[in-house]
């Protein structure tokens, strides 16, 4: 069907992993279309469809289900609960409007869920907390309700109080409706509400109607007169609070029993934002003004791309979200990023790995195309006579590098192509090569994170590859002057070599290095100022300490002697080598290391522990920033050989809840007690 934007609720499913967001996608799905249940300990779910998901036994890159209930379109987004996966989270938050957020009732609210909420806040997307797991034996309700309070926001009100037969969860009442539904091991029916539980059902309907009376300074002197709200005016208020982020609608249930998901659906319905609510979106057209677009099919095309796979068989697929108009098969479309026309010839909706053929989608709902291979995540398409180009989501940078090798050499020429096609899929992945150490590094958010990449690369494309530990690049320098002379003089009979140069080599101010020239009375005629300067820039490619790039040296030409047979650009070349080889060593030479520019984003209670451990890297705080009442950034210079294993070390003291980015900042000196260690552990570089 074609759902029109008033009919469609764009919803990302979050929460730490093992708190049940696939299982609760697979619930909905079934109870709405009377399909069997998948099951992750199957693997047959229909979000967790990967060969590496399958292995893992759970989510590691997002997935769209819709659903249709009532006339409604839900699409829901699977995203995955491990932190090492941030950035599905980060990228899908840029174009939803409301989310599902889980907490495992048996454990409490964790490190990752904590996290989801503070990215739906910046974002202003309005949540719906849903306690899963009600029915395990370790779940305690009014425990975990005080924690969700205490740790994700006082916001949060409950919508549903738990019943059930002394211990055992079966049901849950509808604090806002007043209704009970009990489970009777096969769906939930209506039920009464008992004598137990009545004194405190009326008690949250009570709050809940004062919490909507804040809403409204009508409702608030019709509440403060005494007089009853009607249901209307209680489900107008509840929606309005909730779009506004006044209100967290806490529910309760089992995503495994199916308790509580018709009333999560309902709730979605009646309380999540369709995408026509939303403010318009903001972008920019060619010259650079802002334009905007509001989501509605009589507005010019547009839409932006949040997720790209790559098939080894169907090729480049992109999912998106209409932001505005109406996108047919057979229509051209307009690429700002890339500044081309693209045609639309195949057009989806996708359910997993399925897709759903359709020849065309409305504004706000979210669709697949394929066969546009060069458009990537982050991506705009547009109506090709009315341009915008929508700023695409922030990402985590790679924090995580390690070397990269095929297993069998035959695979070199299949890895690149892999590769290539990897990193449309996973846009925080880093490639580079590394001349200096030989080495193919690859960077991430994690070692799981690259683990799972070495997986793909071997389940995807038949790509054995091994991850071993990166070279930290170097580079040397010298802290003194001296002068030296370099001869070139070979004689063979015939044409021999003749080139002498006396030159001077000092500090320059910066890491650039320079050559100049202060002959006179022409010793060395100037038509070989060049064949010197040339000699001095392959000295400086490898120095004689460990054989790393030399940097930072300024270079003065003096004087010399020529030949008028013998000379010639070789024989001052090699000159130039000669005396830098006798200079060098005089020159009080030292090793740089790269020094990094890390952002720490950290919880205010382990301050104290995270600069501490800084400092045993050898880091200097810069910066310190306050973001929120409870959290702050801390920016450091840290040597790169201190934190290779960075992102590991500040999960642990952090206990899951730190992040950070890097950055190369500058080379600077190795401190003298660790030279001889760099030396050591390089030594391989000078044979």
């Amino acid at each position: 069907m074609d759902f029109l934007a008033n009919k469609i609720r764009n919803v990302a499913v979050l929460g730490h992993q093992g708190t049940g967001k696939t299982t609760l996608i697979e619930s909905l799905f079934a109870i709405t279309t009377g399909k069997e249940k998948g099951s992750i300990e199957k693997k047959n779910t229909i979000s967790d469809f990967t060969a590496e998901e399958k292995n893992r036994l759970t989510s590691c890159s997002l997935a769209v289900v819709p659903v249709e209930y009532n006339g409604y379109k839900i699409n829901l987004i699977d995203i995955p609960g491990n932190d090492d996966f941030i950035y599905e989270a980060i990228g899908v938050s840029k174009m939803i409007k409301g989310a599902i957020l889980l907490v495992d009732a048996s454990k409490g609210v964790e490190v990752e869920t904590i996290k989801h909420y503070k990215l739906l806040k910046k974002r202003g997307i309005p949540t719906i907390v849903y306690m899963n797991k009600m029915d395990k034996n370790e779940a305690k309700f009014d425990v975990v309700l005080q924690d969700i309070e205490n740790k994700i926001s006082k916001n949060c009100v409950p919508f549903c109080l738990p019943i059930g037969h002394e211990m055992n969860f079966d049901g849950f009442v509808n604090v806002v409706d007043l209704k009970a539904r009990k489970y009777n091991g096969k769906e939930c029916v209506d039920d009464v509400i008992y004598d137990d539980k009545r004194e405190k059902v009326l008690e949250l309907h009570s709050k809940i109607t004062e919490r909507v009376a804040l809403t409204d300074d009508a409702l608030l002197d019709k509440f403060f007169s005494g007089e009853t709200l009607t249901m209307e005016e209680i489900h107008t208020g509840l929606r309005k609070g909730v779009l506004n982020g006044d209100l967290t609608p806490v529910l309760v249930g089992s995503a495994l029993n199916n308790i509580g998901l018709h009333t999560m659906l309902d709730m979605i319905i009646s309380y999540m934002p369709n995408p026509s609510d939303l403010k318009p979106y903001e972008g920019t057209d060619e010259k650079g003004n802002v334009v905007v677009r509001k989501t509605d099919s009589n507005e010019p095309f547009s839409a932006y791309v949040f997720k790209t796979t790559v098939n080894p068989y169907s090729g480049t697929i992109n999912i998106m979200k209409v932001n505005s108009g109406v996108l047919h098969v057979g229509d051209e479309v307009y690429c700002p990023n890339l500044g081309t026309t693209k045609k639309i010839s195949t057009l989806f909706f996708v359910r997993g790995k399925d897709q759903i053929n359709t020849d065309s989608v409305q504004a706000g709902d979210i669709c697949g195309v394929s066969k546009l291979d060069d458009v990537e995540t982050g991506y705009t398409l547009c109506d090709k006579n009315n341009v915008i180009k929508y700023e695409p989501a922030h990402l985590p940078t790679a924090v995580y590098f390690r070397s990269l090798e095929v297993s069998n050499k035959k695979d070199e020429d299949k890895l690149t192509s892999a590769l290539a096609k990897t990193l449309k899929e996973s846009p925080c992945i880093e490639l580079k090569r590394n001349t200096e150490t030989k080495q193919l590094l690859i960077g991430g958010t994690s070692e799981t994170h690259l683990v799972y990449i070495a997986e793909k690369l071997k389940n995807t494309y038949d790509v054995n590859v091994v991850l071993g530990t990166p070279k930290v690049v170097y580079r040397e320098t010298i802290k003194g002057s001296a002068e030296a002379e370099g001869r070139y003089v070979k004689q063979s009979g015939g044409s021999g070599f003749f080139g002498v140069v006396k030159m001077r080599f000092l500090p320059n101010e910066n890491e650039e290095n320079v050559f100049t020239e202060e002959v006179f009375g022409g010793s060395v005629p100037k038509q070989y100022f060049p064949a010197v300067e040339k000699g001095f820039f392959e000295s400086m490619q490898q120095g004689l300490l460990a054989g790393f790039p030399v940097v930072g040296v300024k270079t003065v030409l003096l004087e010399g002697k020529y030949h008028p047979v013998d000379s010639n650009e070789l024989a001052f070349k090699m000159a130039a080598i000669l005396a830098f080889k006798d200079a060098y060593p005089k020159c009080k030479p030292t090793i740089l290391e790269p020094i990094m520019k890390i952002t720490v984003n950290v919880d205010n209670q382990f301050i104290g522990d995270i600069m501490s451990d800084l400092t045993t890297r050898r880091g200097r705080i810069m910066n310190m920033e306050q973001l929120s009442d409870d959290t702050q950034n801390i920016v450091a210079l840290v040597p790169e050989a201190e934190i290779l294993d960075y992102v590991t070390k500040l999960r642990v003291i952090t206990q899951g809840s730190g992040f950070f980015n890097r950055e190369f900042d500058s080379f600077q000196e190795v401190p003298s007690y660790l030279i001889e260690k760099v030396l050591q552990e390089n030594s391989l570089l000078n044979k």
